[in-house]
């Protein structure tokens, strides 16, 4: 009985990347269906929970993926609204690596200070990355505020967030490197995840900062997010502040993403969103 794998991506083509770790997190094979829809999800949906016995349905699973998480987030209510007792397969959302991606970075955080009663911010927070990791820093006790070149964007993010977890995120504009760093002015995490090769604070906009005690960068791509740091930064100490670059909580980030599709195959209840995944990341963090 082969383990197979059903990408649905609400992009127009299915992200190599998730089906590469899909084969390394044991999957037998890897089917990528793009431009999927609520409404279009239907039969795809049947034809994976109608085709094998009760006992083989546990070979068979979900990965919901795409840029747009937000329309991931719809994705996955739209297939197990489908699903009915007997007749469903395990699932996991991770739009753009959003909550792998996330969960790995503010695990490594936690794993590396205290988190409970400390200011947070999220540079650039609106993608995928930024949303997820937001609520996961406040989920953990941290008191976040998420920054955009426009406070509508932040706030719009924000206000998703707190419709999803029912946490409650500051939303700040930021539109350049001064804005940034006045926004970090009295933090003591930050967490960067703009796009690639946007740098978004300078070195001295963090250096000499007091209150900063720790300091992580999803950006992998020169120049960083965050100037001065290095991407291989694995919880080292930089001007006093606890630093982890892109690479550095990747192993865990593809270690983790891998676990998760391991786990698919475990059962076929399996709903693996933010809330699981990070449950997971701090386990193997």
């Amino acid at each position: 009985m082969k383990k197979l794998l059903f990408q649905f991506d609400t992009d127009l083509h299915p992200a190599v990347f998730d089906t590469v770790v899909g084969y390394d997190g044991g999957a037998d094979h890897v089917i990528g269906y793009g431009g999927l829809t609520p409404e279009t999800v239907k039969p795809l949906v049947e034809g994976a929970i109608f085709t094998r016995a009760p006992k083989d349905k546990k070979n068979t699973a979900i990965f919901i993926g795409g840029s747009d998480m937000v329309a991931g987030q719809t994705l996955l209510v739209a297939v197990q609204s489908h699903f009915f007792p007997g007749f469903q397969v395990s699932v996991m959302l991770d739009s753009n690596g959003s909550n792998t991606t996330a969960a790995a970075a503010v695990a490594k955080l936690a794993v590396s200070g205290t988190l409970a009663g400390k200011k947070a911010v999220v540079l650039a927070g609106t993608g995928p990355v930024g949303q997820r990791a937001a609520v996961m820093l406040a989920q953990e006790g941290a008191s976040v505020s998420l920054t955009a070149r426009t406070f509508a964007r932040a706030e719009q993010a924000c206000d998703t967030m707190r419709a999803r977890f029912g946490v409650e995120l500051t939303p700040v504009e930021a539109f350049g490197h001064e804005d940034r760093a006045a926004a970090i002015a009295d933090a003591h995490i930050v967490l960067a995840t703009g796009a690639a090769g946007v740098e978004l604070l300078k070195p001295e906009h963090w250096q000499d900062n007091p209150h900063l005690e720790m300091l992580a960068d999803a950006n992998a791509t020169p120049p960083l997010g965050i100037g001065g740091m290095d991407m291989m930064d694995k919880g080292i100490m930089r001007h006093g502040k606890i630093m982890w670059g892109a690479i550095g909580f990747g192993a865990l980030k593809l270690a983790l993403h891998r676990a998760c599709i391991a786990r698919l195959f475990t059962d076929n209840k399996q709903v693996l969103d933010a809330e699981n995944i990070f449950a997971l990341a701090k386990e193997m963090a």
